[in-house]
């Protein structure tokens, strides 16, 4: 019996007229040898394929005439879509319609011709009467009126400004006619390219093109070519070949810019933007406007320098020029300039307003000016133009020659001698900050700098020569004294220009210096400012010298502002000049010390010997600074007879160290002694410190002057004593006499009544006590003698170093023959100046005068040829 028949379903219907074609087969799968076809599914093959609504060919040909009918109508509504998009007319068909209308065409294969047909509309319109077409016949036509206007009036407009003429100005307005053209294009555009966006899709930017894989022009780039080729018109970019109209666009764009350099009312910011943005955007920036631009700027550069350095100096050409420059650069990046305009705008700015003008620039005098009113806005921007010009290294000779000038004149400056060390520092630290703020501590300019203090410091022939004829320089004795000032009476003997500003302090703590905010720190800066200036001084014999006398005043006479301070310019002379040139300065501390332990030795003898009483009864309180003669600098002897009452104490103490040291001898310095005396006056009691010759002479009124309620007190001739019995009884004669009668009756502190009455001291002149003197402190500090130096003093001092700096010069030429042998002259010379320099420089005739003395003492001799020989 067959196999019974499965029930099948029926066959599937294809539908080929629906918008996706899926054929659908039956669930049965195909045999083996049959082959699935192309358009079908791969896995399944229909048994059955149904055609429905099959026409016959007659009918066919009737919908092909409907169809063209269809595309004729859809470009019909494209042409008239674009004429009410360009009138600005609302469109009348709606826009996904035209969409689709687009699209079919495209689909059908006609898009080249549909992307040719919407070029040439866009053409059309770009160049007719309501865009460039128009714009450009007016231009025409207004620029012949003005033309005949100017031509009428010519003899009226010879002297008016360039950028007034009537050409100029219709120039301008075509300008905002193009960009109001550019703005409407860019609006009607934006409409066209969303209707023809599935062309712009579909076809344009799809067509590859050439070897670099460029594609075809977009909507968007055939509109920006097309408002180019209108605005521009049509060149190469070789051989670019503007139009009237490209030209006159391009010279009111530069004139915009010119504008704004000079602030005419006329500038407009947008104007300006706008059409740098266009020039960008169709591409004839770099190729038409940049050249043009750069030309004109370089005219109005040339402008600008010849009639700014005409009627100005230099400080207001360098105002002018970095103004301008730094308006050049705003400008570039507000207006949004290529960078390769902005390079090529600057560079240009600098050649012809720095370099073409650097004489002016770095003119001595000019540049001296600005440096002397401590003008250093004036100067960074200088140095930043010649900087940014690569000039700023030619700014070091006007810079040296200041520096000299200046100091030499300071040094120089026999007037105000005692002023030369705070108006150096005053100098070098304007000419620091001008370095830190203006140059941006560039260390050419810090290293000339130390070059031009060292030169004319030392230069003999510019005022900073001999004193007192000895060949020895002051600078060294001066800047000793200013130490000197320093550590005796601390910051408030420096004058305010020399503290320390905001800027000063806040270095000193970056780099790790305690504030200088703080009274010791600022001190410590203030030494090292005056030690910068020692380190440019070649003779350090005589800053020693003078060092070393005011460091023995400050310790004899405790008048030393800080120990601290002393023994830290210890430390830093010692890193400065080496061991040895601080070793009796080192020695003279010791010597504080040892003096200390000497008199509590003296005191503990006393008590066991019970003269401690004794000591106490005479109301003295003796204290004796024993001091090495040979570490310690001299003084000279100033004889003084002291009162008895002091003179006991002191032989006690002489015996006393006699006895304990054999073989060493005493030498009493009591004109560098001081004293606290208790004294009486009518308004109360007072301490007096004063020195021993001044103790001496008020000592002597104890005995003249009458006792209270015994009558003489009023009388005139009571308790006065004459200038001969003051010299007679305290041995004090001549200058010295006279400078401590002068301090205690002529001074601010006047213990002493003078008759008569004068600010010098007369021989004929009698003394008596004031006792109306008062002052609100209870001790009063009379102006010490020790501390003034006298003339004799300074001359001394200079002649002894000047002494010293030969005998040194000997050592050196018989220590330099002993380890040559033979030398000849010039070399010899050469060397002597090589070791002296550190303490003294020392010409080269006085080295030969010292080589002839040597030569007479039988150290050296001279052979024929010229050459010395040591002799052993």
């Amino acid at each position: 019996m067959p196999p019974p028949k499965l029930p099948s379903k029926g066959p599937e219907v294809i539908d080929l007229t629906g918008p996706s074609t899926v054929l659908a087969t039956a669930r049965t799968h195909p045999p083996q040898t049959q082959q699935p076809r192309s358009a079908l599914q791969p896995h399944l093959v229909a048994r059955k394929l149904v055609i429905k609504n099959l026409r016959p060919a007659t009918a066919a040909k009737s919908d092909a005439s409907s169809v063209d009918t269809y595309y004729d109508r859809i470009y019909t509504d494209l042409d008239a879509a674009l004429a009410c998009i360009f009138d600005g007319r609302p469109v009348v068909q709606p826009m996904e319609r035209l969409y689709r209308g687009v699209e079919d065409i495209c689909r059908k294969g006609d898009a080249a011709a549909l992307a040719e047909r919407l070029r040439r509309r866009c053409e059309e319109w770009l160049s007719g009467p309501d865009m460039f077409g128009g714009i450009f016949a007016r231009f025409r036509s207004s620029g012949s009126r003005s033309s005949s206007t100017t031509t009428t009036t010519a003899t009226t407009m010879a002297s008016a400004d360039p950028h007034s003429e009537p050409m100029d100005e219709e120039g301008d307005r075509l300008l905002r006619e193009v960009l109001k053209a550019w703005k409407v294009w860019s609006e009607k555009m934006l409409v066209v390219r969303g209707l023809y966006s599935y062309l712009d899709r579909s076809y344009l930017m799809l067509q590859g093109g050439g070897e670099g894989g460029k594609g075809k022009q977009g909507i968007n780039e055939m509109a920006i070519a097309q408002f180019k080729k209108a605005a521009f018109g049509s060149s190469s970019s070789k051989t670019p070949s503007l139009a009237d109209h490209a030209q006159v666009v391009l010279r009111a764009i530069c004139r915009q810019v010119n504008y704004a350099r000079s602030a005419d009312e006329r500038a407009d910011d947008a104007v300006l933007r706008e059409s740098v943005s266009v020039l960008r955007i169709c591409g004839v920036y770099g190729r038409l406007f940049e050249p043009a631009f750069l030309a004109d700027s370089h005219a109005y550069f040339e402008r600008f320098a010849t009639e700014v350095s005409s009627a100005c100096g230099l400080k207001e050409y360098i105002a002018a020029v970095a103004r301008q420059l730094d308006s050049e650069m705003t400008r570039c990046d507000a207006f949004n300039f290529e960078s390769t305009t902005k390079r090529q705008l600057l560079a240009d700015a600098h050649q012809v307003l720095v370099k073409q003008y650097a004489d002016k620039l770095l003119d001595g005098g000019s540049v001296a000016k600005l440096l002397a009113d401590q003008d250093v806005e004036s100067m960074r921007a200088l140095y930043d133009m010649l900087k940014l010009s690569g000039l700023q290294k030619r700014l070091k000779g006007p810079w040296e020659r200041y520096i000299r000038d200046a100091g030499a004149a300071i040094v120089g400056d026999a007037s105000r001698v005692d002023e030369m060390v705070v108006r150096l520092l005053e100098l070098r630290r304007a000419l620091d900050v001008v370095i830190r703020d203006a140059f941006g501590r560039d260390d050419v300019f810090s290293f000339s700098l130390r070059e031009s203090f060292s030169h004319f410091i030392n230069d003999k022939q510019g005022g900073a020569a001999s004193s007192w004829n000895t060949g020895t320089s002051r600078v060294g004795e001066l800047i000793a004294k200013h130490i000197d000032m320093l550590l005796r009476g601390g910051l408030k003997t420096l004058p305010e220009s020399l503290r320390s500003g905001v800027k000063e302090r806040a270095e000193a703590e970056r780099s790790g210096v305690a504030s200088t905010g703080d009274e010791d720190a600022e001190l410590d800066r203030q030494l090292d400012l005056a030690l910068e200036l020692f380190r440019f001084v070649d003779g350090k014999d005589v800053f020693e010298a003078f060092y070393k006398r005011d460091l023995a005043r400050r310790l004899l006479l405790g008048r030393s502002a800080s120990q601290d301070a002393e023994r830290s310019m210890l430390a830093k002379l010692k890193v400065e000049c080496g061991a040895s040139f601080t070793h009796n300065l080192e020695q003279m501390f010791r010597d504080q010390e040892l003096a200390k332990e000497e008199m509590a030795s003296y005191r503990e003898w006393l008590a066991g010997t019970g003269r401690e009483g004794e000591s106490r009864g005479s109301d003295i309180d003796l204290t004796v600074n024993i001091l090495s003669a040979a570490a310690w600098p001299t003084f000279p002897d100033v004889r003084v007879q002291l009162p008895r009452e002091v003179l006991d104490p002191i032989n006690r103490f002489d015996a006393y160290y006699k006895s304990k040291h054999t073989g060493r001898r005493l030498t009493w310095m009591h004109n560098m002694a001081h004293c606290v005396l208790r004294a009486r006056f009518d308004r109360g009691p007072k301490e007096l410190l004063v020195s021993a010759p001044q103790a001496a002479v008020l000592m002597l009124f104890n005995d003249v002057e009458p006792a209270e309620g015994s009558g003489e007190r009023d009388n005139q001739t009571a308790g006065v004593l004459s200038y001969e019995q003051i010299s007679h009884s305290t041995g004090l004669q001549g200058a010295e006499l006279d400078r401590t009668l002068q301090s205690l009756a002529c001074g601010k502190a006047r213990v002493l009544t003078k008759y008569p009455k004068s600010r010098d001291v007369a021989p004929t002149d009698t003394f008596r006590v004031n006792r109306a003197f008062t002052d609100p402190r209870f001790r009063v500090k009379i102006n010490q003698i020790q501390l003034r130096e006298t003339r004799d003093e300074n001359r001394s001092t200079h002649e002894r170093v000047a002494a010293d700096r030969q005998f040194e010069t000997q050592a050196a030429i018989v220590r330099i023959m002993k380890s040559r042998k033979t030398m000849a002259h010039a070399q010899l010379v050469a060397e002597v100046i090589n070791q002296t320099r550190k303490r003294g420089a020392v010409e080269a005739a006085e080295i030969k005068a010292n080589i002839d003395k040597l030569i007479e003492k039988d150290y050296l001799e001279k052979d024929d040829d010229g050459t010395y020989t040591y002799l052993a």
